[in-house]
């Protein structure tokens, strides 16, 4: 099996009598407000699907993936996991301190502080997503984060309920049933839309090179306009129970924000999927772009600069379905104009739906399309 990203993968849960002990001692750490993103982002950190990650970012390793997109030990890094802490706190929590980071349900980790520090939201935001235009909702999210920044180990007190963790493996759970279902090589798809014909198209034709098949819905904050996790979760399972051989397709969720990094993401994205124990990574038309921020392969592009990833990518242009071919097909393989197209787009489908309207069976399963119409009001507000 493919070693997680940096040879290892991390695991940092308390065992149950470390978690007993320092809950009953919660009270004599410096307590720090996490939110409910900076929790899952604490989790993912611990369970290894940020590997090779053992904490939030130090000064130095903040400054390394800034201007190398590396960690400074040269493993290919590209989107900063920082915690942003108000003044007082950054006043108050100095190295070598353990704080306790607390979230909306409780306790969620202990964090050993190695570094406090300031960081530049203008250059931040520059360098990751390309901009500093506040219509990019990476940038904005940027600038409402406070100014100082914890660096340091971390370990995890506890986990909270998700109520889509039925749908989750960590990625030593994955590993496991990868290896059982006797698969060498998995590909993984990223997604944060209910599937169209040309999603299915991709992942069929990704899976024709390789055992297995990892659809990794992202769950968790996105942007208004986005279809809810609940309605995308239940559309592919009507997709998969209709469409899918089960011996060779498995779904299972990925909890984080969508950053809308663009190249930058799926890198990040790569790696992510790399440690659940993936070989080959699907990277389509503008993959984690928004709006007109990113040129349509500008993510494929930069595969180039990171060799060394240790995950395959499969590249793949814009598809559509032609009326006279009779099926979905791409630029490189069909000769007719786009009047002879049917195009799919996410945002094609959420203007259908969003209209009251029902997007054609070239563009979007029946059962998906069904899923979708049983939601009320089927969009993030």
């Amino acid at each position: 099996m493919i070693e997680p990203h940096g040879g290892k993968l991390i695991e940092l849960e308390m065992s149950d009598d470390r978690r007993e002990k320092t809950l009953a001692e919660i009270n004599e750490f410096i307590r720090v407000q996490v939110n409910a993103e900076q929790c899952q982002e604490i989790e993912n950190i611990a369970q290894g699907v940020f590997s090779p990650l053992e904490g939030f970012l130090t000064k130095n390793e903040y400054r390394s993936v800034l201007e190398h997109s590396r960690l400074s030990n040269d493993l290919p890094w590209t989107i900063p996991i920082v915690l942003d802490v108000s003044e007082d706190v950054a006043k108050t929590a100095k190295p070598g301190d353990s704080v306790a980071l607390i979230g909306p349900y409780g306790p969620s980790a202990i964090l050993a502080v190695e570094d406090v520090y300031e960081f530049d939201k203008t250059n931040h935001a520059k360098t990751v997503f390309g901009t500093t235009d506040e219509n990019h909702p990476g940038v904005k999210r940027t600038n409402e984060m406070q100014k100082h920044l914890l660096g340091g180990k971390i370990e995890l007190i506890q986990t909270y309920k998700n109520p889509f963790d039925d749908h989750y493996l960590k990625p030593k759970e994955s590993r496991v049933l990868f290896q059982q279902n006797g698969w060498g090589s998995i590909v993984a798809f990223q997604t944060r839309n209910p599937p169209h014909i040309g999603h299915e198209y991709i992942q069929k034709a990704s899976l024709t090179f390789v055992d297995g098949l990892l659809i990794n819905p992202i769950i968790g904050k996105k942007k208004a306009g986005d279809f809810k996790d609940e309605v995308i979760l239940e559309s592919y399972k009507a997709l998969i129970d209709n469409y899918y051989p089960k011996e060779h397709a498995v779904m299972s969720i990925l909890k984080t924000e969508m950053r809308y990094g663009g190249p930058k993401e799926a890198i990040h994205h790569s790696i992510m999927r790399k440690n659940f124990g993936c070989t080959h990574f699907i990277v389509g038309r503008d993959h984690a772009g928004v709006g007109d921020f990113y040129g349509p392969y500008d993510a494929h592009e930069i595969f180039k600069n990171f060799p060394d990833l240790g995950i395959k990518p499969f590249f793949f242009k814009s598809f559509s379905h032609c009326k006279i071919c009779s099926g979905p097909v791409n630029e490189k393989i069909c000769p007719h104009p786009p009047e002879d197209h049917i195009f799919f787009k996410g945002t094609m489908v959420r203007e259908i739906v969003n209209t009251g309207n029902t997007p054609p069976k070239e563009m979007m399963r029946p059962e998906v399309v069904e899923v979708i119409k049983s939601y009320q009001d089927p969009f993030v507000k």
